[in-house]
């Protein structure tokens, strides 16, 4: 195999895993949006919260179900969350600072992009989101690492999410690559990530460390082309391959 690009997660692999509270994420929201309407929210925004949480988990079913894509304005448009509310910017700003300290990457990126683009391979990411484009990028212009990515796709701005095999050759196309067979895929997840990048024609490096919950979980039989440790040892892997 003559490699050209090696394409990366974002959430557990590129930034580390960590354990959140999901529900609070809404919590916060609904609470800042609910200050601007007393009236329309006599319980501070509790019901809300309870709704979108619902509606986000509805949006992520359809992974499993379809392979469909969702969006964050999908999720507040099915609660009724108005961009025009007087409440809305104050509280998408709350909602995003809530997620700020889970946003950072893991301490290995800037050396293991810096290792990859000496080997002369293309650097990718796909991620299954329901974020925007924007918010991505800007977060790794805020680490310092845009400039170093040749092609990233995210799931919210394509009809379908990984494991779909649409989703990888979009990200190979997003890298310049010439076939999946040249490319790599590196992600924390069995199902979405190792066994959706095998079936689309890429290699899989597994990063074994993230507690995923087991309603998240997809029972499937596959072997990774690699497992690694931390994100640094991808270089020795890439070397082998």
């Amino acid at each position: 195999m003559s490699l050209e690009a090696v394409i990366f997660d974002w959430g557990g692999t590129l930034t580390p895993w960590r354990a959140i509270e999901l529900g609070e994420q809404w919590r916060v929201f609904a609470r800042v949006y609910a200050t601007e309407d007393i009236g329309g929210y006599p319980d501070g925004g509790a019901q809300l919260a309870e709704r979108m949480m619902a509606a986000e988990k509805e949006a992520w079913g359809r992974l499993r179900d379809s392979g469909a894509s969702a969006r964050l304005a999908e999720v507040f448009e099915a609660v009724g969350v108005r961009s025009d509310h007087p409440g809305h910017d104050a509280a998408r700003v709350a909602y995003e600072e809530f997620w700020e300290p889970h946003t950072y990457l893991d301490p290995d990126v800037p050396e293991l992009f810096a290792g990859l683009r000496e080997r002369g391979l293309k650097i990718g990411v796909l991620s299954n989101t329901i974020w925007t484009r924007d918010y991505h990028r800007g977060l790794f212009e805020r680490d310092g690492i845009l400039h170093l990515i040749d092609g990233d796709v995210y799931s919210s701005e394509i009809p379908y999410v990984k494991p779909h095999p649409e989703a990888f050759a979009a990200a190979v196309q997003a890298v310049g690559a010439s076939s999946p067979a040249n490319c790599v895929y590196v992600g924390d997840r069995i199902y979405e990530d190792v066994h959706g990048a095998q079936r689309a024609g890429l290699r899989a490096i597994h990063i074994p460390h993230s507690d995923i919950p087991l309603d998240q979980q997809v029972p499937v039989e596959v072997t990774p082309d690699g497992t690694v440790q931390r994100l640094l040892d991808v270089l020795k892997l890439i070397d082998e391959f």
